[in-house]
């Protein structure tokens, strides 16, 4: 055997004996005549003591030791003089008696500890190296509990796990697809899946009345720091079921997960809040509950005071920043310039600072008297010491988002996004549609496949946007962790979805005449959801990035620097798969 022990297991109550360690050489010191070496594996580290007087060859050889070199140790388990409370190994030490040097290493590129000085493109070029780092390790150690877990408490309430295929057909539906070229069929081509959406809508038809699947899922989008091109979900589907069933089932594991990994018991139910009113208070169909902040309309308040850039609003709203008034100009100008950033879009901000004596002291005072003023601050409940900000605009929808981007940066600089702290809530009640000015046509919000809710299904005649879906999406934090719906049943009611989506009756059967002839065979109501497993982990590991929770991720650009992926195919591959590349300038 390499190890009868690990680097992370040994304490004082194996003092006086021999084991045998096996791991990396994280550090070595030398101190007179003994030498220290810090030895690593996966599970911690172990203190290995050389000492010259007992066996000076064995301690010359361990000085001759760099970092990550891979190296057997034999030795004595004894007590520490001093000892090391941040370790919990820290009580003892191995009197080396035996080195064997297993494999040498190359100075690595970066120092393999918690504060590594190695930059993001660096540690990703060398990912191995970087997965030997602690605090990346906990990531996926964190990972594999969670995935552990989601399969006891889905396993005990009657799933069964079922995988479906990898190489599917492209649904033009949605996100792009990444297409896979086919040897035997030449000029056609697999999509990967974006999601097992249809397949497991059959594993409905077929009987199979509880699925999950731990799966791998696809898209060719653009990335950010919660999106990558290929990335896991936690997916179930349900047959039998109400929208209420599934979201309290699936309620039950977000309870399981965090008091089984964060420790943490939640027994108050998770809060439902329409689509329409996370929209209007807060500008976001996930909004961060953590803090208030909450928006409050203005346009009756400030419109008709010759002020133009109100007047002219479609939307006046604002934001109140309890205990914010001690804002300097110079912060309030890096507010204003923050909104007018491109990816914001707004054109400028107005404030309003309520003072010690309750008067309100504001950018706008040229306009507006203390009694409109007041009523400002009557809208808010603000109090002295509070600062207004607002913003207005000429599309509402658009202005809310700004206004949303505002509430989060504020949030941000008062320190009320605390990590350690989760509010949960459902979004229920989404749109069924929403307009696509790049098609210039409706375009499904969830998937094709959603079911309208039973009181809407005769606006699909009349006001096809007005119909609402039995959509639902679990919020953590402001991050989407989940979401899922009903599903339509009825191959009817698919096919008159398919119509209002701009489908011929021909291509809606080309693309997915299977689902909806299966639908015909007896398909009972079903519906599922969806968690996002990276977002999950990355939640309870406090991370801003999903990034380091998955084992070898892509950069921003959808790249795998490590693999040098993607890249060309030589020419005998593109002749066999009857391929001819046209790259445009």
């Amino acid at each position: 055997m390499y190890r009868t022990k690990t680097c992370g297991e040994l304490r004082l109550s194996d003092a006086g004996t021999t084991v045998t360690l096996a791991g990396w050489v994280q550090r070595l010191r030398k101190m007179g005549g003994m030498t220290f070496v810090d030895l690593r594996d996966r599970y911690g580290i172990t203190q290995i003591v050389f000492n010259n007087e007992v066996n000076a060859d064995l301690c010359e050889a361990a000085n001759h030791l760099g970092r990550e070199y891979v190296v057997q140790v034999t030795g004595t388990v004894s007590e520490r003089s001093n000892k090391n409370a941040n370790l919990p190994t820290g009580d003892i030490e191995i009197i080396a008696g035996q080195l064997c040097v297993l494999n040498p290493s190359e100075i690595p590129p970066f120092t393999i500890e918690d504060d590594t000085d190695g930059g993001d493109d660096l540690r990703m070029k060398y990912r191995y190296l970087d997965l030997r780092r602690t605090a990346v390790r906990k990531n996926l150690e964190l990972r594999h509990k969670m995935t552990m877990e989601v399969r006891r408490y889905l396993d005990s309430k009657g799933f069964l796990e079922i995988e479906t295929p990898m190489l599917v057909g492209s649904t033009p539906e949605g996100a792009r697809d990444f297409v896979v070229p086919s040897r035997m069929n030449q000029g056609q081509f697999y999509a990967l899946p974006q999601s097992p959406q249809t397949l497991k809508q059959l594993l409905m038809v077929s009987g199979m009345d509880r699925y999950f699947q731990i799966v791998k899922c696809f898209r060719d989008e653009d990335l950010r720091a919660d999106r990558q091109p290929e990335f896991t979900q936690i997916d179930c589907e349900m047959s039998y079921v109400h929208q209420d069933d599934i979201i309290n089932l699936f309620e039950g594991m977000a309870k399981h997960l965090f008091k089984e990994i964060r420790g943490i018991e939640l027994t108050e139910p998770f809060q439902r809040m329409p689509w329409a009113e996370a929209m209007k208070y807060y500008g976001s169909d996930k909004p961060d509950l953590r803090f208030g902040m909450k928006f409050v309309e203005l346009m009756d308040i400030l419109k008709g005071y010759g002020f133009s850039v109100f007047d002219n609003a479609e939307y006046i709203g604002g934001i109140c920043a309890k205990g914010a008034a001690s804002y300097t100009r110079k912060q309030i100008d890096q507010l204003t310039e923050f909104v007018k950033r491109p990816q914001i879009g707004a054109k400028g901000m107005v404030y309003a600072r309520i003072e010690a004596d309750g008067t309100v002291k504001s950018s706008v005072d040229k306009f507006y008297s203390q009694d409109v003023l007041a009523k400002v601050k009557e809208a808010f409940a603000a109090e002295p010491g509070d600062l207004i900000l607002i913003l207005s605009g000429d599309d509402a929808m658009k202005t809310r988002k700004q206004l949303c981007e505002l509430r989060l940066e504020m949030g941000n600089r008062l320190g009320l996004r605390d990590k350690n702290q989760f509010a949960c809530l459902w979004v229920v009640d989404f749109p069924m549609f929403e307009w696509s000015d790049e098609e210039q046509r409706l375009m499904a919000m969830h998937h094709p496949f959603t079911h309208p809710k039973d009181e809407d299904i005769a606006l699909l005649d009349t006001d096809p946007a007005a119909v609402r879906a039995d959509a639902y999406d679990m919020v953590i934090n402001g991050v989407e962790v989940g979401g899922g719906s009903i599903r339509i049943h009825d191959s009817k009611l698919q096919a008159k979805m398919f119509e209002i989506l701009g489908f011929t009756p021909e291509k809606a059967q080309e693309q997915f005449g299977f689902l909806m002839n299966a639908f015909k065979f007896g398909a009972p109501p079903h519906g599922g959801l969806a968690y996002g497993l990276d977002r999950w982990v990355s939640l309870f590991a406090g991370l801003d990035s999903i990034r380091d929770c998955i084992a070898f991720p892509k950069n921003n650009s959808g790249r795998d620097v490590m693999l040098d992926a993607p890249a060309a195919l030589d020419q005998k591959q593109l002749d066999e798969l009857a391929l001819k590349i046209d790259i445009k300038e």
